[in-house]
């Protein structure tokens, strides 16, 4: 079949316009609603899904696939059930990967830090991106060569950029360290205190929305799923800054491994990596 919206700046609006949608139909009705038997364990009490999760996920694909026929469609919640269909990630024509609710264990708790997030992918390369704060209606979207901006709830648009590179100890951002191999964990932290600020949302879409925005200078993870990142990883780019594994080499959308450092430069995601990783005396 044809594809029928391009990965474009007028493509990622209307896929933005499908996300706000599933929201304002799925998420945010349920919100501070669920009960018990609306929330399940995945992995672990910290890896949760909900009933809004899977709606919203199952409506986002839908409209995903009218909107572009024969995209591979990708949602966290399908592909938890059948990792294979990631298979496909790195070859397709057109694949789209859902996040339907980002910051789940915050949604199912009523704390208004989630977000749903959309990235399009096209023969390996992500393409297009979308991240929305549904409690404030407000979403940043990046098309590959074209920038990267914030839209408004009244549809207002203007142009992201990263914050100015500073020293590394004058740098604030998110760290979400617990998920990091005990041994890194442990440098991490002992090293965190010597830059200016650091936090944890339980929220990588408000996080990427801080970054891309100068809101703070850096952020760090240590998995790489797809659907965590990929939207967040063009929007920074295309904002300006610099992302990479630790061990330095680029972020690919085939990656589940190696962790995500970011940083306004080349320059200074080196300085902000040699303070935290520098192992501590005696260890």
């Amino acid at each position: 079949m044809t594809m029928t919206v391009p990965v474009s700046v007028n493509g990622m609006r209307a896929v933005l316009e499908v996300m706000r949608g599933a929201a304002s139909r799925q998420i945010m009705p349920r919100f501070r609603r669920l009960d018990s038997t609306s929330i399940r364990c995945k992995s672990s009490p910290l890896d949760v899904v909900t009933e809004a999760d899977e709606a919203a996920e199952r409506e986002i694909a839908a409209a995903l696939r009218h909107l572009s026929p024969g995209a591979v469609v990708i949602g966290e919640e399908a592909a938890c059930a059948r990792p294979d269909l990631l298979d496909a990630l790195g070859d397709a024509e057109l694949a789209y990967v859902i996040d339907p609710i980002d910051g789940t264990a915050n949604y199912a708790a009523g704390v208004p830090l989630f977000g749903v997030m959309v990235s399009a992918v096209i023969r390996g390369e992500v393409a297009g991106a979308a991240i929305l704060d549904p409690v404030c209606d407000v979403a940043a979207l990046a098309v590959r060569g074209e920038g990267a901006w914030m839209v408004g709830p009244d549809g207002s648009e203007r142009a992201l950029s990263v914050a100015s590179p500073v020293a590394a100890e004058a740098m604030c951002g998110n760290a979400s360290w617990r998920y990091l191999n005990p041994a890194i964990r442990d440098t991490v932290a002992h090293n965190l205190p010597r830059v200016m600020g650091s936090w944890d949302f339980r929220c990588a879409a408000h996080e990427y929305l801080m970054v891309a925005d100068a809101k703070c200078h850096f952020l760090l993870f240590n998995r790489t799923l797809p659907w965590d990142h990929l939207a967040g990883w063009l929007i920074h780019r295309e904002a300006g800054g610099y992302c990479a594994h630790f061990d330095g080499s680029p972020y690919r959308v085939t990656d589940r491994e190696g962790g995500l450092l970011y940083a306004p430069d080349r320059a200074s995601w080196q300085d902000l990596y040699d303070l935290l990783m520098e192992r501590p005396s005696g260890r």
